[in-house]
């Protein structure tokens, strides 16, 4: 599994989480390359049944992937594979036949974690690592989910955040004009909200603000710790706040110039999560790709009851 790059973004006129002017303490908020351009499923180059010495375990463990795909239904807790203890071999048969989809994350704190969606959708590679001071990583646990979204993120992202803002403490600054009645729309509609419940989004886009308004929002519900790319429905950027089940979801154009900037009162935003119709694509997609295999399976047993 390729890194994931952490780049700063310096695209002009982003707003949100990112924006703001380094905290006096020197701790900054990084964020990972925009991606560019549209991609389309593309079949994974998988070795030929004639090259699999040694990788037969991997492919083991893919027919077990195959039937987690064909039992896992939205809103079901994560199925999880873990890829620990194979040797070199057997883990490049994965990374040839995941690849890289439409969706990556990066987890920081508590959560230190990158998550690639692979080209079957709702297929994850999760990769736990430890972070060193010279900012080398090293994997520690190396896991493929199956799930609409990895565990991780639909169950630890607002661990350690707010529950709701506190409008009675706020102290408004100059030139803070609207961030006031829109931070007391997100307060009345988290109370609202439950999981499963539909979303509710404002539209900041839309929406008369000043630069500092912005930054205001940013400020009160905080940084929480998880990025999220998709590629699936244009340029996306997702972070998560540290107010419980509040989002930035930020769309860009080519030239990663900010064309929609919203807030989002949701679990996990729906841009960022496999469907049902998704999940049966890809263990269909799955099926085919290992029929290779179990074609030169029923050849080798022809042969041998041939030759006994």
């Amino acid at each position: 599994m390729k890194k994931i790059e952490t780049p700063i973004m310096t695209t002009p006129a982003v707003v949100g989480p990112g924006s703001q002017p380094g905290n006096p303490d020197g701790e900054e908020m990084t964020f990972m390359q925009m991606p560019s351009n549209m991609s389309t499923f593309e079949a994974p180059i998988v070795p030929e049944p004639e090259e699999i010495d040694g990788q037969e375990t991997a492919i083991a463990m893919s027919h077990g992937l195959l039937d987690m795909l064909r039992q896992y239904r939205v809103g079901d807790k994560a199925r999880v594979l873990v890829l620990d203890g194979l040797d070199d071999i057997n883990r490049s048969f994965f990374n040839q036949l995941l690849g890289e989809g439409e969706v990556s994350m990066q987890c920081n704190g508590n959560l230190n974690a990158m998550i690639q969606e692979s080209l079957l959708a709702g297929v994850w590679r999760v990769q736990y690592v430890e972070q060193y001071v010279d900012e080398q990583q090293r994997v520690i646990r190396d896991t493929i989910e199956v799930a609409d979204i990895p565990g991780l993120v639909s169950e630890l992202t607002f661990a350690d955040a707010a529950d709701n803002i506190d409008m009675d403490s706020l102290s408004i600054p100059e030139l803070v004009y609207n961030a006031r009645p829109l931070l007391t729309e997100v307060s009345d509609k988290l109370a609202e909200y439950h999981p499963g419940a539909e979303p509710h989004i404002i539209n900041l886009s839309l929406l008369p603000h000043t630069e500092e308004d912005l930054l205001f929002l940013s400020d009160t519900l905080g940084i929480g710790p998880i990025i999220i790319l998709s590629r699936g429905y244009g340029n996306c950027r997702i972070s998560s706040t540290g107010t419980r089940n509040v989002w930035w979801v930020q769309y860009f154009n080519s030239q990663e110039t900010l064309i929609l900037n919203t807030l989002e009162i949701n679990t996990v935003p729906k841009v960022a999560c496999a469907s049902d119709e998704d999940i049966a694509d890809s263990a269909q997609r799955l099926d085919e790709i290992l029929s290779i295999y179990r074609v030169r399976c029923k050849d080798t047993t022809r042969n041998r009851h041939g030759q006994q």
